[in-house]
């Protein structure tokens, strides 16, 4: 005889309801946006069907009805003219510049919406790394000076969010020492703690044009063989003073999510990048997957390991699909 039948507490949708483990919410959600300069543009990026450069008055009108929808929180990128970069990424903390001017103005317009920026120097740079650039090498601690200008010049637009994404070593301590001493003990840190160096980021790099103009990212992006480093990385930013760890690409890395989840009372933040976006897409278009289904899936897949935040440009579609 069976004494134990787990089938029996999967009889019912409504059963199957009041045992489920892990709950997906576009409360979970970060929405990703690329900005652009002019006015009244918007333009489609080739790679991420659905996912739209827009100017920063369609920037606005977007963000106010994700509000509606019950998100309420965005990652800005901009999408920098090449004529405004340099190897110093001086544009970064021009407040008449468009990715300032653009925060202060949605912070004016819509107060309550939650701005996350990015704190890195390769868009604004004319080598497309994340780090200064001095006789072919990516320097760390003079990069930390020109990430700290950035990051309290964002704060000072209104940024609510900083989000480092360069992975210099040091960085989350260097910013929130700068932050404090300036007055903003109320900006948070997301760290980008284990940022793997992955084939994954090609359509952000097309959405933004800033891939490396010579090499790669491997001296300071992780290596995605390596696991145990991650939780090297997480001490240091919760000891230098970060408020959220996160795990960029989130897919592959589903074991590095549940070992930040395990390993640290901190938020756990999985970015579902673009590559992992325009796979789905890209399969759905074919009609090889059911593409509404595999979202969804893999979004939990995510919560599930112990992610509480999620980033990922499926926030406004799965929103309009859920609520």
């Amino acid at each position: 005889m069976l004494t134990h039948r787990p089938r029996r507490n999967r009889k019912s949708q409504a059963i199957r309801d009041l045992v489920e483990e892990t709950s997906l919410s576009v409360k979970d959600f970060i929405f990703p946006l690329f900005l652009i300069e002019g006015k009244n543009k918007k333009t489609e990026v080739s790679s991420m069907p659905g996912i739209f450069r827009l100017s920063p008055d369609l920037l606005i009108r977007e963000i106010e009805t994700c509000m509606k929808l019950g998100i309420y929180t965005f990652d800005l990128f901009p999408n920098i003219e090449e004529k405004l970069k340099n190897k110093t990424a001086t544009e970064s903390w021009n407040e008449k510049g468009l990715y300032l001017r653009t925060i202060r103005e949605l912070k004016k317009k819509l107060p309550e919406a939650v701005i996350m920026t990015d704190v890195a120097m390769d868009p604004y740079s004319s080598d497309g790394h994340d780090g200064l650039v001095v006789k072919g090498e990516i320097r760390n601690d003079e990069t930390l000076e020109i990430l700290a200008k950035m990051a309290l010049a964002q704060a000072e637009a209104g940024a609510d969010i900083l989000g480092p994404s360069d992975m210099m070593d040091g960085r989350v301590g260097y910013l929130r020492e700068e932050l404090d001493e300036a007055g903003f003990t109320n900006v948070s840190i997301m760290s980008y703690t284990a940022k793997y160096a992955s084939g994954f980021y090609g359509p952000f790099r097309d959405a933004l044009e800033s891939a490396p103009r010579f090499g790669d990212k491997k001296t300071y992006q992780m290596n995605p063989a390596n696991s145990r480093e991650a939780l090297i990385e997480a001490q240091l930013d919760l000891e230098e003073g970060a408020d959220f760890l996160m795990v960029k690409p989130a897919l592959s890395y589903l074991d590095i999510i549940k070992s930040l989840s395990d390993n640290f009372d901190l938020p756990i933040a999985a970015y579902n990048v673009s590559g992992e976006y325009a796979m789905v897409k890209a399969a759905a278009a074919k009609g090889w997957i059911d593409g509404d289904r595999i979202r969804d899936e893999m979004l939990l897949s995510m919560k599930r390991a112990g992610a509480k935040i999620i980033l990922t440009y499926f926030a406004k579609e799965y929103a309009l699909k859920h609520t």
